[in-house]
């Protein structure tokens, strides 16, 4: 194995852009991203659970189990992105980078807590991970963010960036979150599970905006990437819709008032709505990016 030497450290020679927008998020995962899954009171959810029908449970159980293997795959994916920026010496992106693996891995925690503590079931929930779920979680994403070990090179960047944080997370993982609080708020139910998926949103809103500062950071640099990042959606976009169709198709009649019409719509909206700003980045300097990405940390709209 080659040994790589250290040459100089970032801290004691230029010392640490705090104004650069991974900072930024590194200071709000500081200050909100530390909470402990073992602080949320489930005792309310186990007798909310006891309480539903068989069908309620199931349509849980299976949004419970889409997010349990992405939770964990995003913890497992994300390592390589983490040594690209290390080593292009990017010591502030590093720094929030940190946070963001802590906070998938809380996440896995999470969700398996409340598949232990209230749903008690110890059964392989991999049957309700569809083709199109496979396609992305199982297979996409490990092979977009495993390239960065071979290739780190920018198109290779935005590929796994767009696949990990445009479609995975911007995509998946957020429609996931609002069809869980809108079958459960909705209806009163479970307030331990609300809080922690309300919790989650904002890691998550975090972690989609510094994918977003990434890939309009490499498409500022090099107009081309741009094709790169477009022709990477384009390639996934239809598979992860196709999640949200494969979940309601499971069910004749879907509880809780849930409407695939809905969630199809919330899911493109959150999707365009980032395409949008990542248009905006062609051309523009770093410090406009870092003004775009800075607006949307501070509105809450990452």
């Amino acid at each position: 194995m080659t040994t790589v030497s250290h040459h100089t450290f970032a801290t004691t020679a230029r010392g640490l852009d705090r104004s650069a927008a991974p900072m930024r998020l590194f200071e709000k995962a500081k200050r909100y991203g530390v909470w402990n899954p073992s602080d949320i009171d489930f005792s309310q959810d186990v007798a909310d659970w006891q309480r539903l029908t068989a069908l309620e449970q199931e349509v849980l159980l299976h949004l419970t189990a889409l997010f349990q293997a992405g939770e964990e795959a995003v913890t497992a994916d994300i390592l390589p992105l983490l040594l690209t920026v290390a080593a292009e010496g990017r010591i502030e992106e590093e720094m929030y980078l940190t946070t963001f693996l802590f906070e998938e891995a809380k996440h896995t925690d999470f969700f398996r807590r409340f598949l232990d503590e209230v749903a008690g079931v110890h059964i392989d929930l991999s049957h309700f991970h569809s083709p199109n779920y496979r396609a992305i979680v199982y297979d996409a994403l490990p092979a977009a963010m495993q390239a960065l070990l071979v290739d780190r090179s920018p198109a290779a960047q935005v590929r796994a960036s767009v696949t990990y944080n445009m479609i995975v997370e911007g995509v998946l993982a957020e429609t996931g979150y609002h069809a869980y609080l809108s079958a459960l708020e909705r209806n009163g139910l479970m307030p331990g599970q609300c809080r922690g998926i309300r919790l989650l949103k904002q890691d998550e809103s975090r972690h989609i905006a510094y994918g977003v500062y990434l890939i309009s950071r490499l498409v500022a640099a090099d107009d081309s990437l741009w094709q790169v990042a477009e022709d990477t959606m384009n390639d996934l976009l239809g598979s992860a819709l196709g999640v949200v169709a494969d979940t309601f198709g499971c069910y004749e009649t879907m509880p809780f008032d849930l409407d695939e019409g809905e969630f199809a719509n919330f899911a493109l909206n959150q999707f365009q709505k980032r395409i949008e700003r990542l248009e905006r980045a062609r051309g523009a300097s770093l410090e406009e990016i870092t003004r775009i990405t800075e607006r949307a940390i501070d509105q809450g709209d990452a």
